[in-house]
């Protein structure tokens, strides 16, 4: 099933993604010094997102601020990683109408509670604010978007499900 997905709702989206993955960024950069990968990520989002062109640039440096999670070997600098990799990931998210769509339009948001709470010693409180924080600096124009996709399909009472859950419930309320 197709949905309706134009560039610029992927701006909107890829505004706030870098602005979730933007606000953990510091978490990354105090583990990983030297490691610019997820800062070009968001970088290359931002040009995007305010009018660029999607770029094999922007590809590049999404699918590398992944691998530099991968590799660096600390579960909070991890997760800040992975939201500036999934962030520059929004500029290419498909128009098809699929739960598993939902979760990469909230992984960057959810990449940042899940940091955050990390850095905190496992405090789910942090977690909850990061996600109190991210529903309301999401634009009127991203909560239309995520209210486009099907509701997502967050199995279980894993923390990460419940994230999910909180986040999109509120994006969508």
């Amino acid at each position: 099933m197709s949905l309706d997905l134009s560039d610029d709702d992927r701006r909107f989206l890829g505004l706030w993604a870098a602005d979730c993955a933007e606000r953990v960024l510091p978490l990354f950069e105090v583990r990983a010094p030297g490691d610019s990968r997820p800062r070009e990520a968001i970088d290359e989002l931002r040009v995007f997102a305010l009018g660029g062109k999607r770029t094999a640039r922007l590809r590049t440096v999404a699918w590398a601020a992944l691998a530099a999670a991968r590799e660096v070997g600390d579960p909070v600098a991890t997760a800040a990683a992975r939201a500036a990799g999934y962030a520059a990931g929004i500029a290419y998210i498909h128009a098809l109408a699929t739960p598993h769509q939902v979760n990469h339009v909230l992984g960057p948001a959810l990449s940042q509670a899940q940091a955050r709470e990390l850095a905190a010693s496992d405090a789910p409180r942090v977690g909850d604010e990061e996600i109190r924080w991210a529903i309301e600096h999401a634009s009127p124009a991203v909560r239309e978007v995520v209210r486009r996709l099907p509701v997502g399909n967050h199995p279980g009472h894993s923390r990460r499900s419940v994230l999910l859950q909180q986040l999109e419930t509120g994006l969508r309320g």
